[in-house]
């Protein structure tokens, strides 16, 4: 296949990263940094393969991103040039931003026997190096892991992306490419989270309290809760995503605006009285019972309602923190209560391998919501910063329109209203890039 010597990327510009400063996150807009781009095609090294990427989607990483926060990206990009002396290519005064992708194999480097051109295929976004000892129980662990497209550069929302050829998965062939997009990163996180032995490990009879039940993650992990006979205890913010939520199978859920939690009195003030609110509203729902486990992700604002609400001897997973890094909660309820938390981030090669194979067989499915074009990228991730979304937002990149990429339509045919079940129609649909 014939490889062009420069493509489109969504990019953020290491020129730009002051362009927010002095802003709070909320005002800053990812639809002024995060711009398309014509970038040098690289060439892919050892174990590296270079995809022709129809569809990538919007993860909240993008829109971190996109906004320089915590810190801009740029430093990731220098330190794994200087960490890895094969990694130079991806210090750059671009990021090629992205962290999910469909796409077809175009070219690979030497040492890739798994995968050949024409291959199709998803990504998902853990890059490591694996050449110290401790990657190698789980390669969550190795020193020198990192996030595609978030911590590397040449990522998934661009005509063409780098990746190691131990990122790549058969793409499932009963959906579109914008569908096989989308799952990636998210509900392989929400399977570690919950389902893997380095995470919650959710049983038969668990009760699961799900914060933002009908968002990326959290509508992956409604449905996951459910598959492993679980009872999950949905948290939502409006009638719509409640609807949601429900039309997936789930039946206990708390409207969190409706009911008006407020977890802080002030910025700086909890407010354990909305913690006990809130856990005396899970008992009635469940008939008494407190969540064995909470699957959290929102952060600072929801992590001490979530030590208080966790049963005595309750897990609290947690990942992500898009409220905050800088949690606040009281010890005591989670040292008397001999509760724990649990750190997991992402995923490793055979969870995620596990997790796309659920999407593949139609146990799980994909809960996109909207497709943008490319050149719409950060009009995308602008609707993710400011939660306007359910489920995930798709980028179509090389496929023309919505819709194309479906090899096994009779399969498609017995689960095409649980895969389409978050779309929100043509209207929110856009073909450009």
């Amino acid at each position: 296949m014939g490889v062009p010597e420069s493509y489109k990327g969504a990019v953020v510009l290491r020129e730009d990263t002051e362009m927010f400063s002095g802003l709070p996150s909320q005002s800053r807009d990812p639809a002024k940094s995060l711009t398309l781009r014509e970038v040098p095609t690289p060439e892919p090294g050892v174990g590296e393969v270079l995809v022709a990427v129809m569809a990538s989607s919007i993860n909240y990483n993008t829109v971190w991103s996109s906004i320089f926060e915590p810190v801009p990206t740029f430093g990731f990009l220098r330190r794994y040039a200087s960490q890895v002396p094969s990694a130079g290519i991806h210090d750059q005064p671009f990021h090629v931003l992205g962290s999910d992708m469909s796409g077809v194999v175009l070219r690979v480097g030497a040492g890739v026997r798994r995968w050949k051109p024409g291959d199709k295929v998803v990504a998902h976004c853990l890059s490591v190096e694996l050449s110290e000892a401790d990657g190698h129980d789980d390669s969550m662990l190795d020193p020198e892991q990192r996030i595609w497209g978030y911590e590397t550069n040449y990522g998934g929302l661009a005509q063409l992306s780098l990746v190691k050829a131990n990122q790549l998965m058969p793409k499932p062939a009963h959906l579109t490419w914008e569908e096989s997009a989308v799952s990636g990163l998210v509900h392989s996180t929400a399977y570690r989270q919950l389902i893997s032995r380095n995470g919650a490990r959710v049983k038969l009879g668990d009760v699961v309290l799900i914060w933002g039940a009908a968002g990326g993650l959290g509508s992956y992990a409604t449905q996951l809760a459910l598959r492993a006979g679980a009872t999950p205890v949905c948290v939502v913010s409006s009638r719509a995503k409640a609807d949601l939520v429900r039309s997936q199978g789930a039946e206990l859920i708390i409207d969190r605006a409706a009911e008006g939690y407020r977890f802080w009195s002030d910025p700086d003030t909890p407010d354990p009285k909305e913690w006990k609110r809130f856990g005396a509203r899970i008992r009635d729902l469940t008939g008494g019972d407190d969540p064995d486990v909470v699957f959290e992700h929102p952060g600072r604002e929801t992590m001490g309602a979530s030590v208080y609400v966790a049963r005595r001897g309750g897990t609290i997973v947690t990942c992500a923190s898009t409220s905050g890094y800088q949690h606040q909660y009281d010890n005591r309820y989670l040292w008397m209560g001999l509760k724990r938390i649990v750190g997991t981030h992402f995923a490793n090669y055979r969870e995620a391998w596990e997790a796309n194979r659920l999407i593949a067989k139609g146990v799980v499915h994909p809960t996109l919501s909207a497709v943008y074009g490319l050149d719409d990228v950060g009009l995308a991730a602008r609707r993710v910063h400011q939660n306007e979304h359910s489920g995930k937002v798709g980028v179509l990149a090389l496929a023309p329109r919505p819709g194309l990429g479906i090899d096994a339509p009779e399969f498609r045919a017995s689960h095409v209203e649980q895969i389409e079940r978050f779309r929100e129609g043509d209207a929110h649909d856009t073909v450009s890039g």
